[in-house]
This record gives C-alpha cells, structure tokens and sequence, in this order.
C-alpha cells in the first residue's frame, strides 16, 4: 500500500501539474532517487511551498532516510507523478 506522504504528493501533483509547488515536490521526488549524486536538491527552493507542501516534502526525506524511496509503492508513485506532469 502507498504511503501517505506519496498518496498525498500524486495528488498535489493532481492538482496542478503545471504549478510550481507540483513541480517543486516533483523535483525532489526524482532527486530522492539518485543516492550516488548525493540527492542534489536546492532547499532554497522550499521557500516557495506552503507550510503544508513544506511538510509533504520533509516526509519524502523521511521516507529516503528508511530507504522507502527505493520501494515499489515509491516506484508506482513516480510512474504516476511521471504522467501527471507529461500531461500538465
């Protein structure tokens, strides 16, 4: 089963595909995959979400951290945020 921090990103990323806090958090996801580049991700770009977005992108951390970022449901969220932003 998906996590909630995931469930709740695909939708944000739902929500606005094309917007800037759906992009942020999309960025993060695909930087959260690439340990061996050292997750390269800019945190000033957190600035720009709001507290709530703010926290969806602190439980995607959370969730590299347990090493879920490498799991199935990680693996079928991406597919999905993939699509919603292709489409946006």
């Amino acid at each position: 089963m998906m996590s909630s921090v995931l469930e709740k990103v695909v939708a944000e990323i739902a929500a606005a595909p094309d917007g800037g806090a759906a992009l942020t958090l999309y960025a993060l996801v695909s930087t959260l995959e690439f340990e061996r580049a050292g997750y390269l991700f800019k945190l000033a770009k957190l600035r720009a979400l709001s507290a709530d977005q703010r926290r969806l992108a602190y439980g995607l951390m959370e969730l590299m951290v347990e090493n879920a970022n490498a799991s199935a449901d990680w693996r079928s969220a991406k597919v999905r945020m993939d699509e919603l932003v292709r489409a946006g």
